[in-house]
């Protein structure tokens, strides 16, 4: 695969102070003007103030410029204005309105982590000694930004954007208004999704282990219920489990661990999701506004406003 990391994001939100510090307390490392890392993925996200909550761009790497060229030729032939430099070539989707950006960029090898020992049925592994997850007293921190998942109003011509023309390969479907996408060995690095006016939906971001993301959720609602979304569960396409916050400007943020694997030589054939598999295996039932957002009618508003 030519692509293989999804490098970083920037989301636009009106006042991005208090989004800043909500970040900072979801265990992100926060430096410079609005830039916050992870531990192994560096500089992964950046805020910028923008009339209203959106994602601005997506940073992804490739492996060479024959890559660069590739990607750049098959734009070119759409029709789409592409704006290259010396390592790097930017393109705006046109309906999500996302500036997508492919930069020269090493592979990144996450590092390795000691596994734990679970007690299974007859099967103790970890004997004599408490499990490890209840004994942390650190603070939680993400490895990595995981995916993001943008919303259009024209979902053919968004998917065929990311995956036709940008590389991107598909790993399942949510019938069809939603594809799960890939840049790197990852289940999915994004997921595209029909819906009425352009929005970020969330951003995820892994943690070790599903008592890590009791552990962050369970620190960042403290004192703050409305930070709450959806969660704890597991989702089905992906496998992963889950449990989403919002930020104060209205994103939802993911905290995940144990998503699928997908080496780029896999024979993997993609599925379709029906019911409430598109959503969740298992869990609480989502909230209606997990899919329709308090501010979704304000928001189609407001660019239609801007559009005008």
């Amino acid at each position: 695969m030519a692509l293989h990391q999804l490098r970083s994001i920037t989301i636009g939100v009106p006042d991005p102070e208090p989004v800043a510090q909500y970040y900072e307390a979801f265990g992100l490392e926060r430096s410079g003007n609005n830039v916050f890392s992870t531990t192994e993925g560096g500089r992964q996200l950046y805020l910028e103030a923008t009339p209203t909550r959106r994602l601005v761009q997506l940073v992804v790497g490739v492996d060479d410029n024959d890559d660069l060229d590739r990607a750049r030729s098959a734009l070119d032939a759409a029709g789409h204005s592409v704006t290259a430099a010396e390592a790097s070539i930017s393109v705006g989707e046109p309906d999500s309105g996302v500036k997508v950006v492919l930069e020269l960029a090493p592979r990144v090898a996450p590092l390795s982590v000691e596994p734990l020992s679970y007690n299974g049925a007859g099967l103790p592994e970890r004997v004599g000694t408490r499990a490890p997850g209840v004994l942390r007293d650190t603070r939680v921190r993400p490895r990595k930004l995981g995916h993001v998942v943008i919303t259009t109003p024209n979902f053919a011509a968004t998917n065929d954007f990311f995956s036709t023309l940008i590389g991107f390969k598909v790993s399942d479907y949510i019938g069809d208004v939603g594809t799960f996408l890939r840049c790197s060995t990852d289940h999915h690095n994004l997921l595209v999704l029909e819906a009425p006016a352009t929005f970020l939906h969330h951003s995820a971001w892994q943690v070790d282990d599903v008592d890590e993301i009791g552990r962050g959720a369970s620190a960042l609602i403290e004192g703050h219920p409305e930070r709450h979304v959806w969660g704890l569960g597991r989702h089905h396409a992906g496998s992963n489990f889950f449990w989403y916050l919002r930020d104060p400007a209205g994103n939802f943020s993911e905290y995940y661990s144990d998503l699928d694997y997908i080496p780029e030589d896999a024979a993997w054939v993609p599925e379709t999701a029906a019911g409430k598999f598109g959503l969740y295996n298992w869990g609480p039932e989502p909230p209606a506004t997990f899919l329709q957002p308090d501010d979704l009618m304000e928001l189609a508003e407001k660019q239609r406003s801007i559009a005008l």
